[in-house]
């Protein structure tokens, strides 16, 4: 029996600032100090609060070391593993208060948050299917297979009012229903883990760091809808989730919980893994099966729905991993438990990956129906460097941005909708007042341009055609016609496009130009990018009275544009000018400014 354990996240963005030697240095330091009996080092998947990797949480006493270093293992091991003196300096400034260390749970960053999906991330060893058992696992797919039928299943998540956490929304169990009401020969159970949305990296967190829910889930499905056959489908940058998905299904055959005859119930099921090449249009669930049958990754028109002739023609439902890990805590706890949480139409949590302009980026899941305000003021510990909020960015190349306007506004499917934005799978971009929202669109427009299949000529050619005048309102050369001819371009691409990454691709425009259409404007008639990001645009100039004539300007301008000479007012020779922004930078007097 250990005393002590040691968590040490073993998630994407831990393991990129080291902690794979953190880990090996910790188990060297324990060894010298002779604890190896007493004190237990476990890599675990993402805590969630990945600004402050790599982390460390040593129990019993829960104290969470942030930002730890490789030199600093030993003074940790000496102090707070063998003479059980914490390290205070190391902790989450957020833990310590004057009357002591107070519990993760009770931060800022922790206390509005509920884990469901991510109940086990940070929690267990991934690669270890005995500690994911000890926590409950595979218990609802042995309920599942003993006690109850498959109607009964469909039926638990059908009241629970679980919607599918990939982006649209769809209801799972009316997706399942559909499916099991189709007779076949053979169905299939697809899991798609082929997240491609910017910013986004919650389904890989589950799967480094909770593997057999998505395994367990996938086989309460087969069971439901009769499918003997699963497919995850995974991109193959995500080099830490497949490594563990691989161990997961090894583990589970081997414990006779994937394969045949599970639970001596009779029931077969087994999962195999499919890897991605990064195409984001096989996010979409036709191309993504047309890729799982070795074609090159197309969507296929809609009708007949997966449900009816998916992968190899067969019946197939398809879910996103989050979607996969609310399940087993559905059966478990009941839908009632489920359906207690979030909104009327939106039942559940839901995660989100902050990115942007936010001081705590990671991963947080919460009720549905919590507000912007709160995930980002409050969860997300506000803007940086005191500035003001100016819009968030939900849904990736497919949903909108929400302005200042809907700071307040509670997060759930279809009040993203009716602002101009979506759900989509969860990633969270923030923005400040130093944003050009045309530049947004902009960035957005060029990934779908990049990632569009080329099957119709809508989302082919048309999308093409809209970054082109984004292009010319950036640099100035548009003009109000070209304004209007975007926004027709977007209903026409929206309403004409195969699949919904064409359908979706006109919203992040469609969005800005419904709440910033002064920032195209002021683009077009006044030649100025009010947020001072667009380069065309873009002039600096030396306030004369600020100059004292440094010349550290000069020194580091890369083009030779500035001229002066010491303890003289100097000027930006505009010609010569590439608007790199190293002279405000630099300038120590206030003395440059951009227009």
């Amino acid at each position: 029996m250990y005393r002590s354990h040691v968590l040490v996240c073993g998630g994407t963005g831990c393991t990129s600032s080291g902690s794979p030697q953190i880990i090996e240095r910790l188990k060297n330091e324990i060894e010298k100090q002779g604890l190896t009996d007493e004190v237990a080092v476990i890599q675990t998947g993402c805590h969630g609060l990945c600004a402050l990797g790599p982390i460390m949480i040593v129990y019993p006493d829960a104290s969470f070391y942030s930002m730890v270093k490789v030199e600093d293992i030993p003074e940790i091991v000496s102090e707070h593993l063998l003479k059980g003196r914490v390290v205070t300096r190391l902790l989450y400034d957020e833990t310590v208060t004057s009357a002591g260390v107070k519990a993760l749970i009770d931060t800022d960053f922790y206390k509005k948050q509920h884990r469901v999906a991510l109940r086990n991330c940070g929690v267990i060893n991934p690669e270890v299917i005995d500690e994911y058992i000890g926590t409950g696992g595979y218990e609802a797919l042995g309920k599942v297979l003993t006690e109850m039928t498959p109607d009964d299943v469909i039926q638990i998540l059908l009241d629970s009012g679980l919607r599918g956490r990939g982006g649209g929304g769809f209801p799972t169990g009316l997706k399942w229903k559909l499916a099991k009401q189709n007779d076949a020969d053979q169905k299939y159970v697809c899991c798609n883990a082929d997240e491609g949305d910017p910013g986004a990296f919650m389904d890989r967190s589950v799967l480094e760091g909770d593997p057999h829910v998505v395994l367990e889930a996938m086989a309460i499905a087969g069971y439901a809808i009769g499918a003997n056959q699963g497919y995850i489908y995974v991109r193959a940058e995500y080099p830490i989730a497949v490594d563990r998905l691989k161990i997961a299904i090894e583990q589970a055959r081997e414990y006779n919980l994937l394969g045949k005859d599970i639970f001596g119930t009779g029931f077969d099921f087994d999962i195999d893994l499919r890897l991605g090449a990064g195409a984001f249009v096989c996010g979409e669930e036709t191309a993504l099966m047309t890729s799982i049958e070795g074609k090159r990754g197309e969507p296929r028109p809609r009708p007949p729905f997966p449900a009816q002739k998916g992968l190899f023609g067969k019946p197939t439902i398809l879910n996103n991993v989050e979607t996969y890990a609310n399940i087993p805590q559905i059966i478990l706890n009941g839908p009632e438990w489920f359906a207690a949480m979030g909104t009327e139409k939106s039942k559940g949590t839901k995660v989100f990956a902050l990115g942007g302009k936010i001081h705590n980026t990671g991963l947080v899941e919460i009720p549905m129906g919590t507000t912007l305000r709160e995930v980002i003021e409050e969860i997300g510990g506000g803007i940086p460097n005191g500035k003001k909020f100016k819009a968030a960015q939900t849904g990736g190349p497919s949903g909108g941005c929400i302005p200042a306007e809907h700071f307040d506004i509670p997060i759930d499917y279809d009040n993203l909708i009716s602002i101009g934005s979506m759900m989509g799978s969860g990633g969270l971009i923030v923005m400040d007042e130093d944003d050009c929202m045309v530049d947004i669109a902009k960035f957005f427009l060029e990934f779908t341009v990049e990632e569009s299949c080329g099957k119709c000529t809508p989302c082919r050619v048309g999308t093409r055609r809209m970054l082109e005048i984004l292009t010319k309102i950036t640099k100035g050369q548009a003009t109000m016609e070209d304004l209007d001819k975007l926004e027709e371009l977007c209903y026409y691409i929206k309403n004409n496009s195969l699949c919904g990454l064409g359908q979706t691709a006109p919203n992040p425009v469609l969005s800005t130009l419904r709440y910033f259409r002064d920032e195209y404007e002021a683009h077009i008639k006044e030649k100025r990018c009010p947020a001072g990001v667009c380069k065309a645009l873009l002039s600096y100039v030396i306030d004369r009275d600020k100059c004292r004539g440094c010349t550290l300007c000069a020194r580091n301008c890369p083009a030779g544009a500035i001229i002066g000479s010491v303890k003289n007012p100097h000027i930006i020779d505009t010609e010569k000018c590439v608007k790199c922004g190293a002279c405000m930078e630099k300038c120590k007097f206030g003395a440059i400014s951009k227009r």
